[in-house]
């Protein structure tokens, strides 16, 4: 095969790979918007995504042989087909999402078994054709190499190698570039485009150099075969499929878990799943590019070598995720400590970046149809690994013990199947990996638990959703799902149920509370004795309500109010209520996914349309950056004709009044007579004046004019298809 043939391979199949990355990063972050931003969405994702790699590798090179004979065309023209459905796929999803969606209104609240099971079906329906497409182009690429060289027997890890590649491109680039630039939407489009483009030039080159003529003479298919033949052969394949699905399922399985355990330290959802898949995927790439090195030198390594690295380098991220050694702030330490845990997935994922493909290609010797089923047995734990992390370990074990878990496979198979090693390179990697098993076991803390823990009273939770940790005593309690802070008991959580209520026209009836928390502002809603429904995502937050109020209780009798657990979203686009007052109070950080969809556009739009005549909503901007603070500020002005803003008394944060009529200007002391006498209890509950006017006032006397936060560039909102909060690096590091 020709140099030029060569590179044009590599760089298709670099394009391929970047192209499925894009597609999963925005494919997972439309699938939070429509079904919720939990755990099993993200491993239900992931999953389908590899379980159509697997059946497409399976299926592509069990069917490539036959449709080359019946039809006589090159395999090549069959890959641009595929990529072209691909292209296809990838502008379709966000449609199938959006009617799924619409499918599942009526399917119950987001924690029932009913929602999860036909989410994931609805997920499965959605994103499967097109990865099964995506995982047919290893086949069909395989035969294209066989047609111009028969000899070929290490071509899955040339392709693998392109492949990696492009996905750790395409990674980087969505995440720092294109969403930031394009928005979604056209983040699809392009990728759809290079898909295209991809179909047109690999269609272009099949057509102008057919198939060749079979030549007679000894296939490596033939060889394959008789090597299967022997015995000591079977059994070695045998070995390579396990080992294959052993380290697919824990590799993924690992990668769930690092995405929650590392948030404290990484700080932002999007950056730190797209870093972790980008060191995960880079790592992959080094190993890989190690193992065709040693191959054209002819010193491939042994397997039980690597199993013995990997052995060790399993339990490395859970001793380097440890706040002892590290920090979350924002100075050069957090960024070193955020460098840090990346650092300590490599040494892994380069370890499987050089097995996988070395086993590949050891067991299929460039026949596509075995190297389809080794590959679809490796993706096949893939599968299964993050369903398992997130059902299973997640929820019963949490993120160190998860990970625990997960190394044994390693640790076992080092133990047991590296004989062939020398004894000094056995014994030492063997007691290196317990050690660091005892360390993980024993002494390793949890970085989502170790500040909590410091306080002489705190207790944990874990369900399918997040890890909840509730800490502290009086009024110093701290709530942190997935080690994040997310608020305290203060009173500016009384304000934002108090006065939508209060400059309300008219006797307030029934209000509205998305996002649960503490259930201070549940708490203070249901002081007016009125009608009154929160929505919590996380099942565990709801269950913390009695360690912050020790009238908890008595509130959860109250036959006028109830919670709902269910994304605050998907709650209003279910329900025909309508309500006087909406209370609104996104879980930091800011930047999170589940801040940007609670504060678009398209989120007003619907909240606009669960208002009754008069009726308020109240949106909260903790503070931070001051770009996102007027980024919300002008999407609540595009959104609402008649705002209201405060400064919250300590000056960081934001308080918007907003309605569909005018809302009459009032003072400290029409407020105060507007609330019923428990409600007047419940926000002087943690002040020390009984001064009720006085107290008013440390908020009412910040009133401002949104003009004048506002920015001058109007393209600073929040939408959708642009989360301006959410995708920031560019305009951090100063690009625009």
């Amino acid at each position: 095969m020709s140099w030029s043939t060569r590179w044009f391979l590599f760089f298709v199949f670099f394009l391929s790979g970047c192209c499925a990355l894009i597609y999963q990063i925005v494919w997972t972050r439309l699938a939070f918007a429509s079904f919720g931003i939990i755990a099993p969405v993200l491993s239900v994702v992931i999953s389908v995504s590899m379980l159509g790699l697997s059946g497409g590798a399976w299926a592509g090179g069990r069917w490539i042989g036959s449709l080359l004979r019946k039809t006589g065309r090159s395999a090549l023209l069959f890959y641009a087909v595929a990529e072209l459905v691909i292209g296809i796929g990838g502008l379709s999803v966000p449609k199938l999402f959006a009617a799924g969606e619409q499918l599942l209104l009526s399917s119950g609240q987001t924690d029932s078994f009913h929602y999860l099971s036909l989410s994931a079906l609805v997920l499965s329906l959605s994103i499967l054709p097109w990865c099964f497409f995506m995982g047919a182009t290893f086949p069909f690429m395989m035969a294209y190499v066989r047609e111009r060289d028969p000899r070929s027997a290490d071509s899955f890890s040339y392709l693998y190698l392109a492949n990696v590649l492009g996905a750790m491109t395409g990674c980087l680039l969505t995440a720092i570039l294109l969403v930031e630039v394009l928005g979604f939407k056209h983040t699809l489009w392009t990728a759809a485009t290079i898909n295209f483009t991809v179909a047109a030039l690999s269609g272009y080159l099949a057509w102008r150099r057919p198939r060749p003529a079979a030549k007679a003479g000894p296939s490596t298919k033939s060889v394959a075969r008789t090597l299967r033949n022997s015995s000591a052969s079977s059994t070695r394949r045998r070995a390579i499929k396990w080992i294959l699905f052993s380290t697919g399922f824990s590799a993924m399985a690992m990668e769930v878990i690092w995405a929650r355990a590392f948030t404290p330290v990484m700080t932002t959802q999007v950056y730190s799943f797209a870093l972790i898949v980008f060191a995960y995927l880079g790592a992959t790439f080094f190993g890989s590019l190690l193992y065709r090195r040693n191959l054209r030198q002819g010193s491939v390594r042994s397997t039980a070598g690597l199993i013995s690295v990997l052995s060790i380098a399993s339990f490395l991220p859970i001793v380097c995720n440890d706040l002892r050694f590290l920090t979350n702030t924002e100075n050069l330490a957090g960024y070193l400590s955020a460098t840090a845990l990346l650092l300590s997935i490599c040494p892994l994922c380069a370890a499987l970046g050089y097995l996988t493909p070395s086993l590949i290609d050891e067991y299929s010797l460039g026949d596509p149809a075995a190297a389809g089923r080794a590959y679809a047995m490796n993706v096949a734990g893939c599968i299964l690994g993050p369903l398992v992390a997130s059902y299973v370990l997640l929820p019963w074990l949490g993120e160190r013990y998860g990970l625990v878990v997960l190394g044994f496979p390693f640790l076992a198979f080092s133990l047991f199947g590296t004989g062939s090693l020398s004894t000094w390179y056995r014994w030492s990697s063997r007691l290196i990996a317990s050690a660091m098993l005892i360390w993980s076991l024993f002494y390793s803390v949890d970085l989502a638990v170790l500040v909590p823990l410091k306080s002489r009273k705190t207790e944990i939770r874990r369900d399918y959703a997040a890890s909840v940790i509730s800490a502290g005593e009086g009024l110093s309690k701290a709530l942190l799902v997935n080690g994040v802070g997310v608020t305290g008991l203060v009173p500016i959580t009384k304000f934002m149920a108090h006065l939508p209520l209060a400059f309300h026209t008219g006797k307030p009836e029934s209000a509205l509370v998305i996002c649960f928390g503490m259930g201070t502002s549940y708490r203070s809603v249901l002081s007016w004795d009125i009608e009154t429904t929160a929505v919590e995502l996380v099942p565990s937050v709801r269950d913390a309500f009695a360690f912050y109020h020790a009238d908890a209780q008595r509130v959860l009798g109250n036959p006028k109010g109830r919670i709902v657990i269910d994304d605050g979203r998907r709650y209003l686009n279910r329900t025909g209520d309508k309500f006087d007052v909406i209370v609104i109070d996104p879980p930091p950080p800011v930047e999170a996914a589940g801040s940007s969809l609670l504060y678009s556009e398209e989120f007003y739009e619907l909240a606009k349309k669960h208002l009754r005549p008069n009726g308020i909503l109240q949106a909260w901007f903790p503070g931070g950056n001051a770009r996102t603070g007027r980024a919300v500020l002008r999407s609540l002005q595009h959104s609402f004709p008649y705002l209201r803003c405060f400064r919250s008394p300590g000056g960081s944060g934001l308080l918007v009044l907003a309605s569909m009529e005018p809302i009459d200007p009032l003072t400290p002391y029409q407020v105060a007579m507007a609330m019923p006498n428990a409600a007047v209890d419940d926000l002087l509950e943690w002040s020390s004046s009984r001064d009720l006017p006085a107290y008013l006032a440390q908020i009412l006397s910040k009133q401002f004019e949104i003009e004048q936060e506002l920015d001058p560039d109007p393209r600073i909102r929040i939408t959708d298809d642009h989360p301006y909060n959410e995708y920031f690096l560019l305009r951090r590091w100063g690009v625009f």
